[in-house]
């Protein structure tokens, strides 16, 4: 801050944001491509990664959704239900939930298509992986007729859904969309804002599948406090989309790459390097699993577990079926009260979310369970 407090957006480039975007290209494309060359999309000849530095996370899902236009012609989106991409103007077209889209929509472009986002709660069979039930096979139909009858210039998604209730698809989904996007010529984006830098076990939560997408969306996590997202494309595409400036930018903001800012970033990711909390989130995660598993119970609901890393799900339903509300919210405000910070999630906000920081030991997790089963319990 006594250096540098702003720079004017992508007027006058400063070496913190040029430090930045080195350091995402090396995270994304150049790792990846190391690591698993073959896994690249078909048409791909960049193996370097080049960024759309952004405030908000939904404004990185916006700068890619302008990059897919750019690209590909087609103004088509398919995004998928339950899905969160922020509140935009731009991604509300792919957010899903009626709340949030509902009093806008009249205003709308209204460019994307949802499709069923393929969980095991929404399937016939429960406790059967759906790449074998035939919910995969059922989406894949639906996607090419969509393809077939739209033009579709990009396929829009969150790894794991968090907003939607810490959904979280079978392993090969996102190769089912890596796939789909190869034979019809659209861009893989994924929405990593929520899940990046660590919280599922990975980098990135598409590296569980081994999936390379076209773009990635990140935030949140990036900075650890500050407003700062990046929109991270491979450098080939993003060159072949945006034009080169003529004296005036056609996507820019005010605070875009701001150096305070992008030296948060440079050094969080140099302290995840340092300090390793990936393979934490791994082990706490299945820790706390474990001891949600064994310690929650009360015979008033339905009560069930999911999530990857350190970002687990706890979903509350009646014995008649019907999501339990009333009761996750108040759970959530007793724990608070006993300064337990957790969050309600899905549709009906029954889904208590588990993203605690990195860094949280397992007492600590322990006496979070312990509170929760006491409030549990109080419950009339």
């Amino acid at each position: 801050m006594e250096r540098l407090l702003h720079a004017m957006g992508d007027v006058h480039p400063h070496e913190l944001k040029g430090r930045l975007a080195r350091e995402l290209s090396k995270l994304t494309f150049e790792r990846w491509h190391k690591l698993r060359p073959n896994r690249f999309p078909l048409n791909a000849t960049g193996r370097t990664g080049k960024t759309i530095f952004c405030n908000s996370g939904f404004e990185a899902v916006e700068a890619a959704l302008k990059t897919a236009q750019l690209r590909t012609g087609k103004r088509g989106v398919i995004a998928f239900e339950g899905a969160y991409h922020g509140l935009g103007y731009g991604t509300l077209n792919a957010t899903h939930r009626k709340h949030f889209r509902g009093p806008f929509e009249r205003q709308l472009g209204k460019f994307g298509i949802f499709v069923p986002f393929p969980r095991c709660s929404s399937c016939s069979c429960p406790g059967k992986p759906t790449a074998e039930c035939g919910l995969l096979d059922d989406l894949e139909r639906r996607m090419k007729k969509l393809f077939r009858q739209h033009e579709i210039g990009a396929v829009l998604v969150e790894p794991i859904q968090v907003r939607g209730g810490v959904n979280v698809p079978d392993v090969e989904f996102l190769n089912l969309l890596r796939y789909l996007c190869d034979r019809f010529g659209a861009l893989l984006i994924v929405d990593e804002i929520y899940t990046g830098f660590g919280r599922t076990g990975e980098w990135f939560a598409c590296e569980s599948s081994a999936v390379v997408p076209d773009i990635i969306c990140l935030g949140k996590a990036l900075t650890g406090g500050f407003p700062l997202s990046a929109c991270v494309g491979r450098a080939d595409l993003m060159d072949a989309a945006w034009p080169v400036s003529t004296g005036e930018a056609i996507h820019t903001s005010t605070f875009l790459g701001h150096p305070v800012g992008c030296a948060m970033a440079v050094a969080q990711i140099e302290e995840i390097r340092r300090f390793k909390p990936r393979e934490r989130s791994a082990s706490l995660g299945r820790f706390l699993l474990d001891l949600l598993e064994s310690e929650i119970s009360n015979l008033k609901f339905q009560i069930s577990f999911r999530g990857m890393g350190l970002l687990l799900g706890m979903e509350l339903r009646r014995h008649d079926g019907a999501p339990a509300t009333e009761e996750t919210l108040g759970l959530i405000k007793s724990l608070l009260h006993a300064g337990f910070i957790l969050l309600p999630e899905g549709e009906y906000s029954n889904v208590i979310s588990f993203t605690p920081p990195l860094t949280i030991s397992e007492a600590q997790l322990k006496s979070t369970v312990s509170a929760l089963q006491e409030a549990l319990s109080a419950l009339k």
